[in-house]
């Protein structure tokens, strides 16, 4: 069985403990912002136009959308904890255009009309980087593109075939090590415009101060328990007894159970690992090269995704994908201490020049993964709520393609992007426990094997992409 290159090359024990020793459990992007006052819960029963569960990057989009689409409005945010506490403060601020999580993800689920999604997805991008501009969002908003970085010889001719020269740029592996300083590469595409970097917590900062500036009534600490529908209204329940009323409902719980019953299989909580070194030195940078600042990842089945922050920190994540039974979210589960020394491990490999270097920060967070690896749309309740969930891991932009698809199906209309195929049609669900435990340690055990055998997919895997469960990005 083949060895990759992180076994081949492992550093020193006493390197991953040094540089994990005093790391803050915390993610740095929620360290990093201003102490916010808290926005209360309703005390009484409210009554709006719109009301949005989620507090996250998909709710809090579909709020100022709608906003803006009509302001007088009345739009009530409801967030169970803190606004932007979850996945979109703990995500790696990756800002890709891609609505299919990657090309060959995409050309499987939806080959007829990939190039109208691969065209809405930059338009997409493109209207948040005018956002940006224009409201003057300081969210250390880049857009350099991204590098897919083989790490093995056989993921080479994959990226050379997507070089054309314009705005897909191959790099050999002398080349690739030239542009930053690793002994692990072996090739790399740089794809130059499908891709931006942000600071995640002060993204969904700025969105919350520009819902708030809009009329957005956000309540915070206000976990709804119950959804129904009665004949004039969407009626939300809150824990405490408060309810929301709503002639129109939008749903953006992410990896949390869904209100919507039907929709409980669709999507499974996976956590992901992250972590955040000190500032580099000047001297380290140098050591690295990397001064294009593009967003990395490499190409592995369980790979590595990984990015310079505004101050010169290096984020690390990635890698290990881990499902706990029942699919439970628990605050325990955001400290594990092998994911951890394995990315530590991982990370100086890839960069040994680097050792010495401390990590600040670790932390963990819920990926809502579904069976296609890209966002589904739902609607209910004679399209009075909507639902949208599965981004799996790219969902910095995405999410606000899906709040757009969410507010056009709400009022009923048909647009480009609900005629959609991806739109229209839904990932098969995953199996109940005690069935789904199993089955995704199963293929978390393929996966790695196959990136133990050159890539190749075994019997078991080949079955799942047959029907529909690829398991390919």
């Amino acid at each position: 069985m083949h060895t990759t290159v992180f076994e081949r090359h492992l550093p020193d024990a006493r390197v991953i403990t040094e540089s994990l020793a005093g790391s803050r459990l915390s993610p740095f992007w929620l360290d990093d912002l201003p102490e916010r006052p808290t926005l209360a819960p309703p005390t009484s029963d409210v009554h709006c136009d719109l009301a949005i569960v989620g507090g996250g990057y998909t709710g809090l989009w579909t709020a100022l959308l709608a906003k803006e689409r009509d302001p007088s409005r009345r739009v009530v945010l409801l967030e169970g904890k803190s606004v932007g506490w979850a996945a979109s403060g703990r995500n790696g601020g990756f800002v890709e255009a891609t609505l299919t999580h990657g090309e060959k993800n995409g050309e499987t689920r939806f080959p007829d009309e990939l190039g109208t999604l691969d065209r809405l997805g930059m338009q997409n991008l493109d209207e948040i980087q005018a956002t940006v501009e224009s409201r003057g969002w300081a969210v250390d908003f880049e857009r350099v593109g991204s590098i897919a970085v083989a790490t093995e010889a056989y993921q080479v001719p994959e990226l050379a075939a997507a070089h054309d020269g314009e705005a897909e740029h191959f790099y050999d592996a002398a080349a690739m090590r030239e542009l930053v300083h690793s002994p692990t590469y072996e090739g790399g595409l740089w794809s130059m415009r499908d891709t931006a970097l942000v600071h995640p917590g002060k993204l969904a900062s700025v969105l919350r101060d520009d819902c708030l500036e809009a009329g957005v009534e956000i309540h915070e600490s206000s976990p709804v328990v119950d959804l129904r529908a009665e004949p004039n209204a969407i009626e939300l329940r809150l824990k405490g007894g408060v309810t929301v009323r709503a002639d129109r409902v939008a749903l953006a719980t992410n990896a949390f159970p869904s209100l919507l019953k039907r929709y409980r299989l669709h999507t499974v909580p996976v956590y992901d690992y992250v972590l955040m070194t000190e500032p580099l030195t000047d001297a380290q940078l140098a050591s690295i090269g990397w001064q294009g600042r593009q967003g990395i990842a490499d190409s592995a089945n369980q790979f590595h995704y990984y990015r310079l922050s505004a101050d010169n920190r290096i984020l690390w994540g990635g890698y290990d994908a881990i499902y706990h039974f029942g699919g439970r979210i628990r605050p325990e589960y955001d400290d594990r201490r092998e994911s951890f020394e394995t990315l530590a491990s991982h990370f100086f490999t890839t960069f040994p020049q680097l050792e010495g270097v401390r990590f600040s920060h670790r932390w963990a967070g819920v990926i809502d993964t579904c069976s296609r690896f890209c966002a589904f749309h739902a609607t209910a309740h004679q399209g009075r709520v909507a639902y949208s969930a599965g981004f799996t891991g790219l969902g910095v932009a995405a999410t606000r393609f899906a709040a757009n698809v969410m507010l056009d199906q709400l009022a009923g209309e048909t647009t480009e992007r609900t005629s959609l195929d991806m739109v229209r049609s839904m990932p098969l669900p995953f199996p109940p426990e005690p069935a789904t435990y199993p089955a995704v340690q199963s293929v978390r055990w393929a996966l790695d094997r196959a990136d133990h055998n050159q890539g190749t997919r075994n019997l078991f895997l080949r079955t799942l992409d047959k029907v529909g469960l690829g398991f390919d990005s």
